[in-house]
């Protein structure tokens, strides 16, 4: 939440930053090799973010979107839905730890040269507060803590738009050389 909005405020401009992302999404699926070589991590999202390279599936599936990137960060926003509930009605925690785990993740992936990858080695997820339906969006927001040669950190949060916190996260990556060739 900026500093002079209110709740309100707040997610209406989420809405709005949302609309305009899902406006420019060219399709679903993964993004080419081709598409990516010679591009930094920073670039590779912002590909996605301009509708550039198709959205991955799992945005649809889960019901969320990248709304913003930037060198070592990553806000991603999605919307509670009866699909995503529990036996015990609110949102199941695995929607938690996807969304933060996308928040964190990019946000390493914003951070990697030209020719370097990573992957998840850990994901630590503490929820402290159950999301029902009556949450209309929350964002998740990843931001580096360490990019190394080998390893790299990432801590991220996820809150609604009056400020309440549901969960924060922290995750280990493995950083590689992307490999070459047919894979």
């Amino acid at each position: 939440m900026k500093a002079n909005e209110n709740a309100d405020e707040t997610l209406k401009r989420w809405q709005d930053e949302e609309a305009a992302v899902r406006s420019r999404i060219i399709g679903r699926g993964v993004a080419t090799r081709e598409q990516m070589a010679g591009l930094t991590g920073l670039q590779q999202m912002q590909l996605l973010l301009d509708g550039k390279a198709p959205a991955p599936p799992i945005s649809e599936t889960l019901d969320f979107a990248l709304i913003e990137v930037a060198h070592g960060r990553a806000i991603f926003q999605g919307q509670p839905s009866p699909r995503l509930l529990n036996p015990m009605g609110t949102v199941h925690g695995g929607w938690y730890a996807t969304l933060l785990d996308s928040a964190v993740g990019c946000a390493v992936h914003t951070a990697m040269p030209v020719g370097r990858a990573y992957t998840t080695l850990e994901l630590k997820l503490n929820i402290v507060k159950g999301i029902s339906l009556k949450v209309p969006l929350v964002r998740a927001e990843g931001y580096t803590v360490h990019v190394g040669r080998q390893t790299a950190t990432a801590e991220g949060r996820l809150y609604g738009a009056d400020g309440t916190l549901y969960a924060h996260a922290s995750t280990t990556c493995l950083v590689f050389e992307m490999p070459t060739g047919v894979a």
